[in-house]
């Protein structure tokens, strides 16, 4: 028989209920909650286990700060929760989750005319909100509503049968405070769940009102109720059995209504009671996620448009107006007050958008700035620093009655929060990045004192800024024409390379000239303005392109000493298609990086025009590649050393799509070519290179491994070496010094293999010195230094560090090192990261593509670890082996990376070679004092880093301390 249905409540609500509010480290969710939920005539408690106390108002509500539980002590943060209240019912609320305030009431208003009812709720309906809408999912199905059994095991069997979570239902106080003070401490989330439900409907009848109930945010990727529960219920490991039946007997024990069944009926019925629970969720018998309604936010009429899916479900109770209706206040509430991960990368790219459109031009009208902001308004009315900057422009323009109209929105806005989007911009990359490039700008000052040092110092370069304008579009034409007016460096002349109509006659003498092109002719055209041009120095950029108002300023006073330099790359902010930014800071020239990566390293070079010319200019064989092409060439004629970097961003930039591009590959083959190689180059990815050299030579390899003291660790390294690799041409040196422990020694003695040597010295030597001794004895023209606690994976590992060190150009080569966990352990070292030598990107998952794909791609770094080095025996003498005095305690492999690299060798850093290790770097003070003071100038500015990015964590990201010294420039 139902309970009788009663939304009457005998007391006020306030003494009735009490929303227990849930959050971690969540502080825009949880000002969103406090704001819906305070509004509720009941109690509200929050439970924040956050580290730090959030800022915002939480006086009305009742506030816990409770770090001490932190995430993962969720069973004991509602424990403590529980037993604060005072009210005799309760309801768990999530920080992103709309229980229906009235639903709540009629909730509690059964359970108060249903004494032997322990809980009631509704059903739920899920929501996902994006940037601009909100998709809408159908979770639960239609179900028996009723669990009305005076058979405890029947109520607990039929729920679990159609399982419906019921961990936000209103519940009886006193039950969920004898569940939890049951709950064994440090019960998992998933057994807790589990439990909950077994424990409720057990020890009470349950009710599910034919309502709309509460409308939750959809685990992204996941279902509520977690694949965990699943796992937790249907693996058949001993560790899951043994787990799973242990918590049966747990239950089992509990004084529930289960009565008349002695300790093994009791724990049999508890795993009937699982399977039950595994049967429903196999079938989707209650839950499932079905899209259904899609709801776009109208920015003009200030209301949301649905677009209903081909199946919808009318026997749920969502549809009638009045909920349609609170649909659009929750949304209102969701657009108005963002957060979530999704969301928020929505609308990162909005807010970009908006704040390029309402930045002031130099040729703005009243009219055009109408125009664009509401351009931006129509991106994102929520947005109230465009609000208010329109309502203002609208009356200056007379338009009243519109100025009134926004007005009353930004009111409307108010009504829940007056805090813009700007304090979580200000903490995404695109807020950071803008916010960034704001400091760099020159104050009246500095301009000042700069033209003055120009001025003396023969007005400094000039700039020649070739912009290709190929689908005659005036608008990105302006965008570029308006940067570069607008910047603080006037030292350019602009050629415009369309394929419409000149909008003027002019002459290569002026500062603006417009060349019309077609795309047979453009490279033609390209080289003859190069030609014409006065100017010292060439870039070549697209319309639409931004110039930052400070880059071309900083090139011009870099570039006055830049004698014997052909080509400088510089940095630049990238916009992704959705218009959020992204920076992309390049390394000091970085030949490896360039060859495996043209479509991100070779674009927007200075030139110096000169060169330009001697090398014969643009090639139309290459017009998809030209300035690729270009450098390769200048390669070729000059050597690496004419090419340098300048960490500063000149141009705001669409992001390029990497996409197989045939003549970026046909010159690559065209460089190797031209240098002796019979190269292959293959793309696992596209527009990613990997380069076969296809060396002739097959040289004898040395591999010299300094032992420690752990023989299973250097037995996992001799058979990873013995049994994985693929070249044959090799010799193991085992190393071995006077003070081995006896446990090495022993099996050594015994151990024999054709290809391995032991070689034992006579006295206590540190890892380098037996590097070097054991050096002298290597018959290889190559040798490996491998640590005795690392373990190859590649069987080609050998051949791949031979791919580059053969090349006449190398140095040192070193691999990816990555721990037994799959995760990046080493990825090249790093000089002053985290104050001293590290690597980047450590923890990231070995398959990783990294920072502009440097974990995916081959290129140089400043040093690479012995923990496996190749390295030419004939170089590492010249260059006197491994300093085994001044770094006997560690760094003596960056000690002789760093002297290659003085002596005019690269050191190349490959992902094709993976090996295990645990990547650990030397603690050694004194070592690594000697290390910076001896190689003081390579630490001030690693050239395979960027000034702009941090030193810090895991590196590769913006340094937003990272400050331009204008007064330095010019001293």
């Amino acid at each position: 028989m139902q309970g009788k249905f009663s939304s009457e409540l005998t007391l006020p609500l306030n003494e009735l209920l009490t929303v227990v509010l849930i959050t971690h480290n969540r502080p825009a969710f949880l000002r969103r909650a406090v704001k819906y939920y305070s509004s509720l005539p009941c109690r509200i408690m929050v439970l924040d286990s956050t580290a730090e106390r959030p800022e915002g108002d939480f006086c009305a509500v009742d506030y816990h700060h409770v770090p001490q539980f932190a995430y993962w002590g969720m069973q004991a943060k509602l424990a403590y929760g529980v037993e604060q209240l005072t009210t005799p019912y309760m309801v768990l609320a999530a920080d992103d989750d709309f229980i229906l305030h009235d639903s709540l009431a009629e909730s509690v208003g059964f359970l108060q005319a249903n004494p032997d009812y322990g809980m009631c709720h509704g059903y739920c309906m899920m929501y996902l909100t994006l940037g601009g809408g909100v998709s809408y999912y159908r979770r639960d199905k239609k179900v028996q509503e009723d669990y009305a059994s005076e058979r405890a095991q029947d109520r607990v069997v039929d729920y679990m049968s159609q399982y419906i979570p019921p961990f936000y239902a209103v519940t009886r106080t006193d039950l969920m405070k004898t569940w939890h003070s049951a709950l064994p401490p440090g019960t998992s989330f998933q057994w807790q769940e589990i439990g909950h439900v077994y424990f409720l409907l057990a020890s009470a009848k349950a009710r599910i009102l034919p309502i709309p109930y509460v409308v939750r945010e959809i685990n992204y990727g996941n279902s509520e109720h977690s694949t965990e529960v699943y796992h937790s219920l249907t693996y058949i490991d001993a560790k899951s059995v043994a787990e799973r039946e242990a918590f049966a007997e747990f239950l089992a024990g509990l004084p529930t209504g289960i009565k008349d069944l002695n300790a093994e009926q009791g724990k049999a019925f508890a795993l009937q009671s699982f399977e039950a629970m595994v049967d429903s969720l196999q079938s989707g018998r209650a839950l499932t996620a079905e899209l259904i309604i899609q709801s776009t936010w109208n920015h003009e009429l200030k209301r949301p448009d649905r677009r209903f899916g081909p199946l919808q479900y009318v026997e749920m109770p969502f549809y009638n107006q009045a909920f349609f209706d609170r649909l659009e206040q929750f949304e209102f509430m969701l657009h108005a007050m963002p957060a979530g991960r999704i969301q928020l990368e929505k609308l990162e790219g909005v807010w970009t958008r908006q704040a390029h459109l309402i930045q002031a031009r130099n040729n703005d009208t009243p009219a055009s700035v109408l125009d664009r902001l509401w351009q931006a308004h129509d991106l994102n009315a929520f947005n109230r620093t465009v609000a208010k900057r329109l309502a203002e422009q609208l009356q200056l323009s007379g338009e009243d009655e519109q100025a009134q109209t926004m007005r009353d929105w930004i009111a409307r806005l108010e009504t829940l929060t007056v805090a813009d989007h700007h304090q979580v911009f200000d903490q995404m990359q695109s807020g950071r990045l803008l916010k960034w490039l704001e400091t760099r700008q020159a104050d009246a000052g500095q301009i000042e004192a700069i033209a003055e040092h120009l001025a003396v110092n023969g007005g400094g370069p000039q700039f020649a800024i070739f912009l290709l304008d190929m689908d005659d579009d005036i608008d990105k034409l302006q965008v570029s024409l308006d940067s570069l007016l607008e910047g603080q460096c006037k030292a350019f002349r602009i050629v415009v390379f369309t394929t419409g109509e000149a909008p003027a006659a002019t002459t290569a003498q002026n500062t603006l000239h417009f060349v019309r092109v077609t795309p047979d002719n453009l490279v033609d055209k390209l080289n003859q303005s190069a030609r014409q041009s006065p100017c010292d120095w060439l870039l070549l950029a697209e319309a639409g392109d931004e110039f930052t108002a400070g880059g071309l300023l900083r090139a011009s006073l870099e570039l006055m000493n830049a004698g014997g330099i052909s080509a400088v790359s510089t940095d630049e902010i990238q916009r992704r298609e959705n218009g959020a930014l992204m920076d992309v800071f390049r390394p000091g020239f970085n030949l490896d990086l360039l060859l495996s990566l043209p479509g991100l390293m070779a674009r927007h070079w200075l030139i110096r025009r000169e060169v330009l010319l001697e090398v014969d200019g643009y090639r139309a064989d290459f017009s998809k590649a030209l300035e690729f092409d270009l450098l390769l060439r200048i390669i070729e004629q000059g050597g690496l050393n004419s090419l340098a970097h300048l960490d500063e961003p000149l141009l705001i930039t669409q992001a390029p799509e990497l996409e197989e591009n045939p003549h970026e590959r046909l010159a690559l083959l065209r460089h190797l070519g031209n240098r002796g190689y019979k190269a292959k180059v293959t793309s696992a990815v596209p527009g990613l290179y990997q380069i076969d050299y296809h060396h002739s030579d097959r040289p004898l390899v040395s591999i010299v491994i300094p032992v420690g003291d752990d023989l299973s660790a250097l037995q996992r390294c001799l058979e990873g070496v013995l049994l994985r690799t693929r070249y044959h041409k090799y010799e193991i040196l085992i190393a071995t010094t006077a003070s081995q422990s006896a446990e090495v020694n022993d099996w050594l003695g015994t151990y024999q293999h054709p290809k391995v040597s032991v070689l034992r010295a006579d006295q206590s030597l540190s890892t380098a010195a037996l590097c070097n001794a054991a050096s002298q004895q290597a018959q290889g023209e190559f040798l490996v230094l491998l640590a005795a606690d690392a373990e190859v994976v590649n069987p080609n590992w050998l051949d791949s560090l031979l791919n580059h060190a053969l090349r006449p150009e190398i140095g040192v080569v070193g691999p990816k090192l990555v721990n037994r966990d799959g995760k990046i352990s080493q990825a090249g070292l790093i000089l002053g990261m985290n104050g001293g030598v590290g690597s980047a990107f450590i923890g990231e998952k070995h398959d990783a593509e990294g920072y502009l794909y440097r974990l995916s791609v081959d290129q140089n770094y400043s040093a690479v670890s012995s923990v496996c080095l190749m390295v030419r025996k004939e170089l590492f003498e010249a260059l006197g082996g491994l300093d085994d005095s001044t770094f006997a305690a560690g760094f003596s492999d960056v000690d002789l990376c760093l002297k290659a690299g003085q002596a005019g060798y690269l050191t190349v850093w490959t992902p094709s070679v993976q090996v295990i290790h645990q990547g650990d770097i030397a603690q050694a003070d004194q070592a690594l004092a000697a290390l910076q003071e001896k190689w003081a100038a390579a630490f001030a500015q690693d050239q395979a880093y960027n000034a702009n990015l941090s030193l810090t964590g895991k590196g590769f990201v913006l340094n937003d301390s990272a400050s331009l010294n204008w007064a330095q420039l010019i001293a």
